[in-house]
């Protein structure tokens, strides 16, 4: 089982940085896959960034590629999501899950799913 809570959401202007945190639970942590996910208001679920239990593969979806970076500290249980240059159409929900098995960037490998944060981006 893994425990996971999202922290660093907020509102921003156009073209500013956020650094969302996820915060898991459980002694397993690091031989999971993670991958931050987002659901706009209307819209489906749709992932933006996963890498591997060990952190040295990643993959990013098209809309955020060369501003997003996602990365972990298995030894502080966390994984980031560094969010630079944002966009309006980056607005959203933005969750993090855990994925125990399967193919990374593929979202039904992911089981364990945090709460969510609210990420506003205002033009």
């Amino acid at each position: 089982q893994v425990h996971l809570v999202e922290s660093g959401g907020g509102s921003v202007q156009s073209g500013d940085s956020l650094r969302l945190s996820c915060a898991a639970s459980g002694r397993t942590f690091s031989t999971y896959a993670m991958g931050w996910f987002r659901q706009a208001a209307g819209k489906a679920r749709e992932i933006v960034a996963a890498l591997t239990w060990y952190g040295d593969s990643t993959n990013y979806a098209d809309s955020v590629k060369g501003r997003f970076a996602i990365f972990r500290d298995n030894a502080k249980n966390t994984v980031y999501l560094q969010m630079n240059s944002l966009k309006p159409e980056d607005t959203a929900v933005y969750y993090c899950a855990a994925a125990p098995g399967g193919a990374y960037f593929s979202p039904l490998s992911y089981s364990y799913w945090g709460q969510g944060t609210q990420v506003t981006v205002s033009s």
